[in-house]
């Protein structure tokens, strides 16, 4: 897909950032809107990919911008994905924190072989207090 824009902390509609999660099959909680609106006003690092004027792909992270980066969301509408926009929106993401800064992230369970392909490494010392809801 060519004429694609990528743009850092643009303020997002919440319901075209509720779109975009529902058509890349990402599980969010779409079906609240306050929680979504939260998750975004509360993020530090936001990338998002237009094509046309539309939503097509975004990147969300929490970071200190000095030491490490957690990436909650990189998400592609299935139609533009396999396209390069994910990937893109990682290199867009490294170069908004530079080399001094990890990235760390969760992987959906049927990512699990993308991200490996992108740079990535499996991560052994990792744990987690699942959310409850």
């Amino acid at each position: 897909m060519k004429n694609i824009q990528y743009q850092i902390n643009t303020p997002l509609n919440t319901s075209e950032v509720i779109r975009l999660f529902n058509a890349s099959g990402i599980t969010r909680p779409t079906h609240d809107t306050a929680r979504i609106e939260t998750m975004f006003a509360n993020a530090n690092l936001i990338i998002s990919a237009w094509h046309e004027g539309v939503l097509v792909g975004i990147a969300r992270g929490l970071t200190d911008h000095s030491y490490c980066c957690y990436l909650s969301d990189l998400a592609v509408d299935k139609a533009c994905q396999k396209q390069g926009i994910g990937h893109a929106l990682l290199t867009q993401v490294r170069q908004a924190l530079g080399p001094e800064v990890s990235l760390i992230l969760l992987s959906a369970p049927q990512a699990m072989g993308y991200y490996p392909k992108v740079g990535f490494s499996a991560a052994d010392n990792a744990f987690i207090i699942k959310r409850e809801h």
